[in-house]
């Protein structure tokens, strides 16, 4: 992880929103072996206890399954849009271009379910997805249940209670601020992804360049 502190997200409440904003996560493991899997799902996060818990189901017998009942341990790595920045958009446009993205990665130990679990994830699943519509023939409590007694069996319910989190919010911090305006501009001309950085840059300006604070370059990297 790219462990810069003026990169860090401080606001546990911002971070959860952003887990719930983009839940089509990278679950990682590996066999004890060290051959590495991954896969992307859609997780739920629940904060129970004053702990921060991970939902998820993958499919049995797959490579990923396999190794995570081998080795339990997990890295899952949420990821938002992420963008293109030219250094032609800084005061001083002699150095190297970058990227701006954010991410969170959340460790811990996988603890599989029974069927009741699975039926309570699914039920939550479809109806999240499905913005709360129980009318949808899609959500699980509406699905046949000769579908559901074929489907069950090949997934598994897990739940990964969160024992480290870490994240990156890598959004032009350590620029000047007539860089940093520049770069807002020039990413809003841009695509989808490169405007909601843009968006998420705006939020914390006032917060970088407080009025009357003089801009101090020694705390950062160039």
């Amino acid at each position: 992880m790219y462990n810069l502190a003026y990169f860090k997200e401080e606001d546990k409440q911002v971070l959860l929103q952003f887990l719930h904003d983009f839940p089509f996560a990278f679950l990682t493991g590996s066999f004890n072996n060290g051959k590495q899997v991954a896969t992307q799902i859609p997780m739920l996060v629940e904060e129970r206890d004053g702990k921060l818990i991970l939902h998820g189901h993958i499919m049995r017998k797959t490579d990923h399954h396999k190794a995570f009942l081998e080795n339990p341990q997990a890295l899952v790595v949420f990821t938002g849009p992420s963008t293109y920045v030219s250094a032609s958009w800084y005061s001083n446009p002699h150095m190297g271009s970058t990227w701006n993205y954010m991410s969170v990665h959340l460790r811990g130990n996988i603890h599989w379910g029974g069927e009741q679990e699975l039926r309570v994830l699914l039920d939550k699943l479809t109806l999240r997805f499905e913005k709360g519509n129980t009318a949808s023939p899609t959500y699980f409590n509406n699905l046949s249940d000769d579908y559901i007694k074929h489907m069950l069996p090949a997934i598994e319910a897990f739940e990964i209670e969160v024992v480290e989190m870490e994240n990156v919010f890598k959004l032009s911090q350590n620029r000047d601020e007539k860089s940093y305006l520049n770069i807002i501009d020039q990413l809003e001309k841009q695509g989808p992804d490169s405007f909601r950085i843009a968006a998420e840059m705006r939020k914390r300006k006032e917060k970088l360049f407080p009025p009357g604070v003089e801009w101090d370059s020694s705390k950062f990297l160039s």
